[in-house]
């Protein structure tokens, strides 16, 4: 019964959504492309304050990638408004790649507010294709929040492992699909199709750890969480790093 009720109201949502995916097939969601940075940037500060401790957790030994003189070469895909930036240590190059050219703006605050890190550009680039970017160029490779909303997955990460040296490493923080014992797996299920559009093409219910997993890199570590205090949409993450 509850798995009927589940998708009669997704049903409902799919019709309330109708509107926003004939405006998308018209062309006009690059109006909405423009407008959603601004709503990320202003979204950044709390999700951070909420994430705080994790992300400082997460990205803790990154320097154990650096080079013998101290730099780490860092490429950070889907770097949105530069929201990992103050986690990074000293001595870190960073180049940004994001598919929307209007986040480039609120990016260089975010450098402005870091001076402890070296800029090396910001590139407009999907990360399905990443051919402007050489071959094991990059010491580490970050993606926070960004595998939700990629077209392929796999080939995203054959992307990082392209891209990243060997011995080198993938960070990742990525919100998931819930267990479906539990109601947050009801609330993804119903309510996916709305946040599709309004989050920039989104999808809740991913197993992402699943595609990490296939990736073929020589170590994963990686962990299922609960984030704290975060929307219920979005609250199971997975976090970790995998070594080339």
């Amino acid at each position: 019964m509850r798995f009927y009720f589940m998708k009669l109201c997704r049903l409902f949502c799919l019709a309330l959504s109708f509107p926003l995916y004939l405006l998308d097939m018209m062309g006009l969601r690059c109006l909405y492309r423009r407008l959603f940075p601004l709503l990320v940037y202003n979204i950044t500060f709390s999700y951070n304050r909420k994430m705080h401790k994790v992300k400082r957790e997460l990205f803790r030994n990154l320097a154990r990638f650096a080079n013998p003189d101290g730099t780490l070469r860092l490429l950070e895909v889907g770097c949105g408004s530069g929201a990992n930036f103050e986690f990074y240590p000293h001595g870190c190059t960073v180049t940004c790649a994001d598919p929307n050219p209007h986040f480039e703006p609120y990016l260089r605050r975010r450098m402005h507010a870091n001076g402890h890190l070296t800029y090396a550009g910001f590139l407009t680039v999907s990360a399905e294709d990443m051919r402007d970017i050489r071959d094991e160029s990059a010491d580490v490779v970050v993606g926070t929040l960004v595998l939700c909303s990629v077209d392929d997955v796999p080939k995203v990460l054959q992307e990082v492992r392209r891209v990243l040296r060997a011995g080198g490493a993938f960070y990742f923080l990525e919100h998931v699909v819930s267990d479906s014992s539990l109601r947050t797996f009801f609330y993804q299920c119903i309510f996916e199709p709305l946040w599709y559009y309004l989050g920039d093409g989104c999808i809740v219910t991913r197993t992402t750890w699943k595609d990490l997993e296939a990736a073929g890199f020589a170590e994963l570590h990686l962990r299922h969480i609960e984030a704290p205090e975060v929307s219920l949409m979005i609250r199971p993450h997975i976090m970790g790093y995998s070594i080339k």
